[in-house]
């Protein structure tokens, strides 16, 4: 059995193969496993050889490390070694490193064996192999580690961290990954030339394309910076694998500008690669019933995250708010969103209250450039959506049209939106979509209703489906809504203020249908409508009481409803008066037993606002 004094071993580097190993020279190695007829050594990651039994000096364990000195390579690529032990030593590393390719590449090196140099986005643990997400210049791509089944591989690769990998691309349903040999965590100046070297390319591909706007508008244009802002924070979020969650007001116009982002981001993950099944968890729409992101919306969307963020490794989420988080009443889940590190950006049309800017990466909001809520949220959502992936421009493009007619919108780009889509859908259409979308969503309640909203909006290329589905949800909404009109209109109540404004009260709790269609907001609104037509050309303004809420309707009449409220607060400091919304369409909140000061008060200052024919 040989035993030696050599003052030289090597150790064989990452990037080295076969061709670099040679006879005689003597190698650093680790025990691998075991047979019959002797022990498997690692030279390093993907080189090993067999040290016959007959040329073992020692016992050895799986793992252990070993001297061995190399007798043989044989025409097949075996190699042959035996075992030797040297009192003293040096170590002398030799250096082999392969250029690491692009993770884009990998599609064309399935069967061959590669080296990457990323960063970990994602470890999830299956019951079989840990899943290693991937992210580099060129997108996204997963590495699977087995040991056993269950048995975490590469326990020092964690999230975020610098990794050299190596191993053999596979394909697996249809999914490319590579089939780890090694993950090797890099540290110091190695890892901040290859993070600084992602990050530069990330930056530069999340930039938005140059994308015109649909239509002319001046209020747009003046937007097009801060929407650009948001569309890049999103680009950056699936190109770096961090999940989005999306949340919107639950009604028609909140819906068009969330689903219009939900199609860009989902075709934008679709072509960044990574997992079949990645838009499922890297992206989540949820509706909000308030038009603002109340506590038990953050609380429910903290407790996924932290989940997520535990059991599968995931980065915290980015959190969009679409047609609500502009005003005063989103604090208290924007404060509790900034203790768990959440990066959240919005864009919206209510009226905007600028203590929120401190807690947003971005906000979007035409009241920043001189523009009013009749640049709807779904209007833009929709540019948004296009800076995003433009790939979506001709598929979602009828939306904004939608989201127009939904919100009842006055301002020109209206009308321009419509025109844009008038090939394939009337302004009659985009109303029949926006009321069944309305109706749907109520019954919903918390759930996206993820292809159903996409029927409904033709999204699924089954044209024949959406019109049966919009006839059929457009049928039952109008027949609930003339069944609560009809119950409401012989109780509703009249004055008029002082400022010759209509004023009409009706109590939705008790003399409308509860828990179904068409909900206190709506019903009041539909009562308003009737009013309206009733006294045309007059000021109307129509109140739609509960035991302790309203809801406000105006035509002609001045309101900021969002400035009463605060008014409200301070008149009143035992009502607990909350609420908002636009200024002459909201709801306030207050505590029930104040009900009779607030509904006088309210009056009084509605009565104080000027009135337009």
């Amino acid at each position: 059995m040989p035993k030696g004094t050599e003052t030289v071993v090597y150790s064989l580097g990452d990037g080295c193969s076969l061709a670099d190993v040679v006879v005689g020279k003597t190698y650093s190695g680790t025990v691998q496993g075991f047979a019959a007829f002797g022990t498997f050594v690692y030279l390093n990651s993907s080189t090993k050889g067999l040290v016959h039994k007959s040329n073992m000096l020692t016992s050895h364990q799986e793992g252990d490390s070993i001297l061995v000195r190399v007798g043989n390579i044989r025409d097949n690529g075996n190699i042959d070694l035996e075992e030797v032990v040297i009192t003293s030593y040096q170590v002398q590393p030799v250096i082999c490193k392969k250029r690491a390719i692009q993770l884009n590449e990998l599609r064309g090196k399935v069967g061959r064996r590669v080296m990457v140099e990323c960063v970990v986005a994602q470890v999830k643990q299956t019951s079989g192999p840990t899943i290693f997400t991937f992210i580099d210049a060129t997108g996204s791509e997963n590495g699977a580690g087995f040991v056993e089944a269950g048995k975490r591989a590469f326990p020092d690769a964690n999230q975020g961290d610098v990794v050299r990998a190596t191993g053999e691309v596979m394909q697996r349903g249809g999914q490319i990954q590579i089939e780890l040999e090694n993950l090797t965590v890099l540290r110091g100046s190695e890892a901040d030339d290859v993070l600084a070297g992602i990050e530069q390319a990330i930056d530069t591909r999340a930039e938005p394309p140059e994308v015109p706007l649909l239509v002319d508008s001046e209020v747009l244009e003046k937007l097009r910076p801060a929407m650009r802002k948001i569309a890049k924070i999103i680009r950056r979020a699936v190109f770096t694998a961090q999940p989005i969650l999306l949340r919107h007001h639950a009604d028609a116009d909140g819906i068009c500008s969330a689903v219009s982002i939900e199609q860009a981001v989902i075709s934008l993950i679709n072509e960044s690669g990574g997992d079949y099944d990645a838009d499922y968890y890297l992206f989540k729409r949820a509706p909000s019933k308030a038009p603002f992101y109340e506590i038990e919306d953050i609380v429910r969307d903290l407790d996924y995250a932290t989940r997520d963020n535990v059991r599968f490794g995931q980065k915290m989420p980015l959190v969009l708010l679409t047609d609500n988080g502009s005003t005063e009443e989103d604090l208290p889940a924007m404060k509790m969103a900034k203790v768990y590190g959440i990066p959240m950006i919005v864009f919206d049309h209510h009226h905007p209250d600028e203590i929120v800017d401190q807690f947003l990466e971005a906000h979007v909001n035409p009241y920043h450039v001189g523009g009013d809520y009749g640049i709807t949220a779904g209007m833009l959502g929709t540019e948004i959506a296009r800076l995003i992936s433009p790939s979506v421009d001709r598929q979602i493009r009828h939306i904004a049209a939608v989201a127009g007619v939904a919100d009842r919108s006055e301002a020109p780009e209206r009308s321009r939106y419509l025109e844009l889509s008038a090939d394939r859908f009337s302004e009659d259409e985009c109303r029949r979509i926006a009321l069944a979308l309305d109706y749907i969503q109520f019954y919903l309640r918390f759930n996206d209703g993820k292809e159903l909203i996409k029927d409904i909006l033709d999204l699924n290329g089954n044209h024949e489906r959406h019109l049966q589905m919009v006839k059929l949800l457009e049928d039952e909404a109008n027949a609930a809504i003339t069944e609560q009109v009809k119950t409401c209109m012989p109780h509703v109540g009249h004055t008029v203020l002082g400022n010759g404004a209509h004023l009409f009260t009706i109590d939705v709790e008790i003399h409308a249908h509860k828990f179904t269609f068409p909900p206190p907001g709506k019903t009041c609104g539909e009562v308003h409508d009737r009013l309206c037509q009733q006294y045309a050309g007059e000021p109307v303004v129509t109140l739609g009481f509960g035991p302790d809420f309203v809801v406000l309707r105006s035509r002609g009449v001045l309101m900021n409803i969002p400035r009463m409220v605060r008014e409200l607060r301070d008149d009143l400091p035992g009502a607990g008066v909350n609420g908002g919304g636009h200024l002459v369409v909201g709801s306030i909140k207050f505590v029930e037993g104040m009900r009779p000061e607030v509904t006088e008060r309210l009056s009084e200052k509605i009565a104080q606002f000027s009135t337009v024919e």
